[in-house]
């Protein structure tokens, strides 16, 4: 008699998560906008090593000299090298970029879920979110700087308030959607802590829009920077930015335009690439995205 063996049961191999990071080549343009941004990042790090003079080493009698061997892209006004200065000036708009992208999203995070959660909470919360949302950045930017002088880390104060409004009514949106699920339902059912309902439960559905929102936030708070530091409003003048060399140039147009082109276009392509991968991540994160591309 023989004896029917059952087959053994496939045991499920969990595989660790691993970032899905294709979506920054997805189409030439976006792979382009990584290559470029990759590039600008580089270039500011490496601004010790790349920069052939001091930024802001002042030689009078080699003022407004056009590009040579010495200078690459000439000198400005005061007998700086132009190249060393955008090259330095990439750090710092960079850096209030990132800043404003994490201090934002960090702040705007906690608001969101509160406010989300609790509904006390949230009528008092989103009423100040809507009182900062009615003041223009740049004017509410302005008066910050005003009031505490300029300096790097009150630049990107000014720079991050109005852009953690934005943020705390995006994870908000999140929260309340999120909240009337059934796993979160039955979670707060069974005497889930509340710290451990957010973190576990909530604060992961806030993880995509976030991503994409830092991609905006980085963005704006570069162009913001500039537009400061262009009406004489961000960090002093000595310190190279890209909004400071426009801003020092822009007397001198007429005779060298160099000193406004270059920083701006590095500006122009530095945020165009943030915005373009910032889409490009919209898309491969939202499932939304891809149910409309694949009923096409």
């Amino acid at each position: 008699m023989a004896i029917e063996t059952l087959p053994e049961p496939s045991i499920p191999v969990t595989t660790p998560f691993r970032p899905r990071l294709g979506f920054l080549t997805a189409t030439p343009i976006i792979a382009v906008a990584t290559i470029c941004l990759g590039l600008i990042i580089a270039m500011a790090i490496a601004a010790p090593l790349l920069a052939p003079h001091d930024p802001q080493l002042l030689a009078p009698a080699q003022r407004l000299k056009p590009s040579s061997v010495q200078f690459l892209l000439g000198t400005d006004a005061y007998g700086r090298d132009l190249l060393s200065r955008i090259i330095y000036g990439g750090r710092i708009s960079l850096l209030i970029g990132l800043g404003a992208a994490i201090f934002s999203i960090s702040i705007g995070l906690v608001i969101g879920l509160v406010s989300g959660f609790f509904k006390w909470v949230d009528a008092v919360m989103m009423r100040v979110m809507d009182g900062l949302m009615a003041i223009p950045s740049i004017l509410l930017a302005i008066a910050v700087v005003s009031l505490s002088g300029a300096s790097l880390m009150t630049v990107m104060v000014a720079i991050t308030i109005p852009e953690i409004p934005r943020v705390a009514r995006l994870v908000r949106s999140v929260v309340l959607s999120a909240r009337e699920e059934p796993y979160v339902e039955a979670a707060i059912s069974v005497g889930t802590s509340l710290p451990k309902i957010m973190w576990r439960h909530l604060m992961p559905n806030t993880v995509a829009p976030l991503i994409v929102q830092g991609t905006y936030v980085a963005a704006s708070a570069i162009l913001t920077e500039a537009i400061l530091s262009f009406l004489g409003a961000g960090i002093s003048p000595e310190t190279p930015t890209w909004g400071n060399i426009m801003a020092e140039g822009r007397a001198y147009f007429q005779v060298k335009p160099s000193l406004i082109f270059w920083p701006g276009l590095l500006l122009s392509i530095a945020i165009l690439s943030v915005n373009l991968i910032g889409d490009a991540a919209r898309d491969a994160l939202d499932p939304r995205m891809k149910q409309r591309e694949a009923g096409k």
